[in-house]
């Protein structure tokens, strides 16, 4: 029988969030569909849900309001679904940089950096022109810098899956089983 801190009356692991964190391109959204789809429950891409809420795509709220107000909007968007029932959750990825995000989320989330090099993040994500950091820069050299910024608060995840080369359902498959194992799934 499994014991975690979050463990039920009778000690058995309670279901939690799967959180995933990551650069942007390191497949959050690709293998969060897979893992929800796999452990049955909702997908949560908290991009989609913002741009739903305010009307308009990431790109323009940055543009028009800002990166602050911005990281507000998704901080409260990620709330919001971790207050819901256990599902899989994908914020940008900047969330996790954003001081004090990371402690909330895992107060009822088991969360999974997915990790990736720089140059495969770039093949990921060029050309595709909603990502509002990346445009107008070298795509490498702010990668670079992103994860540097970054990478210290991925770190502090409670599982790190490596997503480079491997075909997204045998990353998926890595993260389910770690749902099983870590997460009450």
């Amino acid at each position: 029988m499994a014991r975690d801190r979050r463990a039920g009356v009778r000690g058995i692991l309670m279901k939690r969030h799967i959180v995933l964190v990551g650069l942007p391109g390191a497949g959050k959204t690709t293998i969060g569909a897979l893992v929800a789809e796999q452990l049955g429950c909702s997908f949560v891409d908290i991009d989609a849900v913002i741009v739903r809420r305010m009307q308009m795509p990431v790109a323009r709220i940055f543009a028009e309001l800002g990166e602050n107000r911005f990281r507000a909007i998704e901080r409260d968007a990620v709330v919001e679904a971790l207050n819901g029932e256990p599902s899989v959750l994908a914020p940008g990825g900047g969330w996790a940089a954003q001081e004090g995000n990371l402690a909330r989320a895992r107060a009822g989330a088991f969360v999974v950096y997915l990790k990736c090099m720089v140059t495969t993040v770039v093949k990921r994500v060029e050309g595709g022109g909603s990502r509002p950091l990346m445009v107008g820069e070298d795509p490498v050299d702010t990668m670079r810098k992103l994860m540097l910024e970054r990478e210290p608060w991925y770190r502090q995840a409670d599982a790190e899956v490596k997503n480079d080369t491997r075909a997204a359902n045998e990353t998926a498959a890595d993260v389910v089983a770690l749902a099983r194992r870590q997460a009450g799934w």
